[in-house]
């Protein structure tokens, strides 16, 4: 397995996990379980930072353009904001 692949794997994997927590987040009654929770969740989405900006500068991944204001400006009216 390529280096590539690999990464690509683990981003994957994250960002599944992150969906789970986010469910599980939102239903739990128990503020100590929603809190370690929130903090898994919150070093997942730092790991899964770091390492996607890893597979930029490797070239493994290229991220989408990044909007103009005139799109970000249109979809916040859009959404009432």
């Amino acid at each position: 397995m390529q280096d590539k692949d690999m990464v690509s794997d683990v981003l994957s994997m994250v960002n599944a996990s992150l969906s789970n927590y986010a469910k599980a987040i939102a239903e739990a009654e128990n503020s100590q379980l929603r809190q370690t929770l929130i903090q898994i969740r919150n070093s997942d989405e730092q790991f899964q930072f770091q390492l996607s900006q890893k597979a930029i500068q490797k070239g493994f991944y290229q991220p989408a353009k990044q909007a103009d204001q005139s799109a970000i400006q249109q979809y916040r009216s859009q959404l009432g904001q």
